[in-house]
């Protein structure tokens, strides 16, 4: 046994060197923590709620190796105790070097954060932050992998708080993970497989906050990260002193059993600790000129748009990051990451992009990572732009931002735009190659950042005056259109439109090639004033009026009808084989059977998917029909093969779009303005 040391009341000795963060050990707990730069650690433990710590532990010589100190502390009231560090060093601004003995630290592998708990409340100044042990009793027992393969998968974006915490919802815990898990079966029927949730690492919404309009704006969506391993204790319903991530665990178990995939939305690009002008609570303290990175006066790089960019290739960095999402794939069983701003990550530490980025290459074939999905971001808020040339390795998906822009420039009726609509609708071709394409693009037209889809028919223009930022935040090529009308109306032909260019939006969206995704909210109407960027608006503008679902009840049936027709018809998702019949597996119909050709004024496209059924006994073949221009147009069918007709599923010009299942005998099909019509090929009877 090694020997022991009696410090500030306690016996200590070596802790284990190799895990980092605090680990309760038979006796004792093992606090590791590492520093390239640092001289000299401390070790200090609090009582909760107290400003100063009972006992302050300096790290003996033989409780360091290398750059790591570890110590093990024995005899500890785990419970009863929080824990930060001071570190000592040099203090150089001008070369990055911020050691300062005086302030605390949290812990950058920290489980849990202390003050967290209460959503809103005031954190005080500076030490605010700091971790607690935790104890993993979670039992796993009766999980089984039943990860949705990346084709198939049609994501629900959601806040945690927003989702539930409107009045509406109905939920006994409102704005927590319990709340959310109460919906789940509402997310089972309307057959989304993937949820994927905004930010739920430990983040501080205090940040920034303010009144305007008489309104207190928080940081809502949480994209200010404070700890990397530590789940936000705001969204538990209950207190979990010492076992945080229980709630968590339990909506992550609960989605497995209903086979509905959790996806993170993970902020690796930057923390919450901000320029120069920040605050100061973990990393800047532990070894500033490593973690972020600095240009050569010692200022921060800024290509977050939000105050200071992680360091991500610095092989500590790397290795941090590494062991975060492994952290979130083993302890939370998590299925998938979507990295914010990910073009950051393949960033130098001046911030030259990489041709191959040692972070993105390790997070691609990490062994524990091999079955999750990493769906990137591909850009940043320093200009890199990445759609289709995201450093890849046959791993990396990408929100296809491409897909965003161009559908809803077509959807609109803009000239020029239906070449491009084709290749979006089809997976992409042009920007990923053929070993890609099948789990390259997440094809959506809105998410968290911008206008929901009823706002993007309702609105021209973003509307951000409560934001507090004059109007001038937020995107100004939203490619919107409010049917004739800004805003709310009582316009009856207006409000027809947009029901029908929102069940446009929807069936173009699920009948495209590649992964789907929709903002939670979409599938009844939901709205947000015409805010394009809420980020700070913890009140009605963000949350989901759960009233909407009965008032555009209509919408959401369509989404969920939509939804299952994908389901049933895997030629839309590109897992068949080539079909009998010699119809190629795309092909172009635009206005006439078997025209490629795409005019600039032209607004009406029909694409044709065709291929043989997984069992190898029938061809399918599905067709989709879109006439974007204000005026009808005239749509011809390709021939079907002996003993084939169409039929005709679905017209969003329809007052019940899925309720005619008219059998089409003629191959002449007239489109209203503004509307999308689908046929399946199916056997005369």
């Amino acid at each position: 046994m090694p020997e022991m040391h009696r410090i500030g009341g306690f016996a200590v000795g070596p802790g284990l060197f190799r895990v980092r963060g605090a680990t309760p050990v038979p006796g004792g707990v093992s606090f590791t923590v590492a520093s390239l730069g640092a001289t000299q650690c401390e070790l200090c433990l609090f009582r909760p709620r107290e400003k100063e710590p009972y006992a302050v532990l300096p790290f003996p010589e033989d409780c360091r190796i290398g750059h790591v100190f570890s110590m093990t502390v024995f005899g500890l009231e785990i419970e009863d105790t929080e824990y930060a560090y001071r570190v000592d060093g040099p203090w150089d601004p001008a070369r990055g070097l911020l050691f300062d003995k005086t302030q605390y630290l949290l812990d950058p592998y920290a489980r849990a954060v202390t003050g967290q708990s209460v959503w809103g409340a005031p954190q005080g100044g500076s030490g605010r932050y700091r971790a607690r042990v935790v104890r993993d009793r979670f039992d796993w027992s009766g999980y089984r992998d039943t990860r949705v393969p990346f084709q198939d998968l049609i994501i629900y974006e959601a806040h945690v708080r927003g989702f539930t915490r409107h009045e509406s919802a109905g939920v006994r815990c409102p704005g927590t993970f319990a709340g959310l898990m109460e919906k789940l079966p509402y997310l089972k029927d309307l057959g989304v497989n993937a949820l994927e949730l905004m930010p739920v690492f430990e983040f501080d919404e205090t940040d920034g906050r303010r009144e305007v309009n008489g309104r207190e704006l928080l940081n809502y969506w949480g994209y200010n990260t404070v700890c990397f391993f530590a789940p936000n204790t705001a969204y538990a319903a209950q207190a979990e002193v010492g076992h945080e991530g229980e709630e968590l665990k339990e909506l992550v178990r609960a989605c497995n059993a209903l086979h509905i995939d959790v996806i993170l939305d993970v902020v690796l690009n930057h923390t919450a600790e901000g320029n120069e002008r920040g605050p100061f609570f973990s990393f800047k303290g532990l070894d500033n000129n490593v973690y972020y990175m600095l240009t050569p006066d010692g200022k921060y790089y800024n290509f977050s748009g939000v105050g200071n960019t992680l360091n991500c290739n610095h092989p500590m960095v790397r290795e941090f990051l590494l062991d975060c999402l492994r952290h979130w794939v083993v302890e939370y069983r998590v299925d998938g990451f979507r990295f914010d701003l990910a073009s950051i990550l393949g960033r130098d530490e001046d911030g030259r992009p990489l041709a191959e980025p040692p972070l993105l290459e390790s997070l691609a074939f990490d062994p524990i990572l091999g079955h999750v999905k990493l769906i990137a971001e591909a850009w940043d808020a320093g200009g890199l732009y990445q759609v289709g040339s995201f450093p890849a390795w046959n791993r990396w998906a990408e929100w296809n931002g491409r897909y965003r822009d161009d559908l809803r420039r077509f959807l609109k009726g803009d000239a020029g735009t239906s070449a491009a609509a084709l290749q979006r609708i089809i997976g992409s071709p042009d920007l990923y190659p053929p070993d890609r394409r099948q789990n390259a693009s997440v094809n959506f037209l809105t998410c968290h950042d911008g206008f929901t889809l009823y706002d993007l028919y309702a609105y021209n223009g973003k509307h951000n005056e409560d934001n507090g930022w004059g109007n001038t935040d937020g995107a100004n090529d939203n490619h919107s259109w409010n049917c004739g009308a800004e805003g709310e109306t009582d316009d009856p032909d207006v409000l027809a439109l947009r029901a029908q260019m929102r069940r446009n939006a929807f069936a173009v969206l699920l009948c495209s090639r590649g992964a789907a995704m929709f903002l939670a909210g979409d599938e009844f109407g939901n709205s947000q004033f015409g805010n394009n960027n809420a980020y700070c608006q913890d009140n009605e503008i963000s949350y989901l009026d759960w009233r909407d679902l009965e008032k555009h009840r209509d919408l959401h049936d369509f989404v969920r009808e939509m939804i299952a027709f994908r389901k049933a018809h895997p030629v839309l998702r590109g897992r068949t084989s080539p079909s009998r019949c010699g119809w190629p597996d795309v092909s172009f119909h635009n206005g006439a059977a078997w025209n490629a050709q795409t005019e600039y004024e032209a607004r009406q496209i029909g694409v044709l998917f065709a291929g043989r059924n997984a069992a190898d006994t029938a061809d399918e073949a599905v067709f989709l029909a879109v006439n974007a221009h204000w005026e009808a147009h005239e749509q011809t069918l390709p021939t079907p093969p002996v003993g084939q007709r169409w039929r005709l599923v679905l017209d969003t010009a329809c007052p019940d779009p899925f309720r005619h299942g008219r059998c089409w005998d003629g191959a002449r099909l007239r489109l209203a303005p503004r509307s999308v019509a689908v046929f399946v090929c199916e056997p005369c009877a």
